[in-house]
């Protein structure tokens, strides 16, 4: 995929206060770690990068951003196994994943053309999800050496 730009906090705010959610410190810097990351990090991987930062920050705290930010259509929730929730997020073009069986790395893909045009029109789809299973290349690498 394209070369992603960085959010400011400015942008993030507005992001958050255009879908309802009430800002905080807390929340702003949950919804920077995934949208300037893009590693598609798990609530345990966003608290323990922001702990530092924010040492009376909880985990509940995390996972409340995570949920409210989700439920306001900011982040996109990936459950990539059952119960293992990342995070993803929403407002970027639409675009599939890749995710390696060995590393458990998630890697933005293009989305195919002409997805969903399938559909029957008595359908209205609100998502798609596009997820490919497999070897990132340097796990794949590792295995045939």
């Amino acid at each position: 995929m394209s070369e992603k730009r960085q959010f400011n906090d400015n942008e993030l705010l507005n992001m958050m206060q255009r879908a309802g959610i009430r800002p905080s410190l807390q929340r702003i810097a949950v919804l920077s770690f995934v949208a300037n990351k893009r590693t598609h990090p798990s609530a345990e991987e966003i608290y323990t990068a922001l702990a530092t930062t924010f040492p009376t920050m909880s985990r509940t705290t995390v996972y409340n951003s995570l949920h409210a930010l989700a439920g306001a259509g900011v982040l996109r929730e990936l459950e990539i196994e059952s119960g293992n929730m990342r995070y993803d997020l929403a407002l970027q073009p639409d675009h599939g994943h890749f995710i390696c069986r060995r590393c458990g790395k998630i890697f933005d893909t293009v989305m195919p053309d002409n997805i969903g045009t399938e559909i029957p029109p008595e359908f209205h789809v609100d998502c798609i999800e596009i997820a490919y299973k497999g070897l990132c290349p340097d796990c794949n690498q590792h295995q045939q050496i």
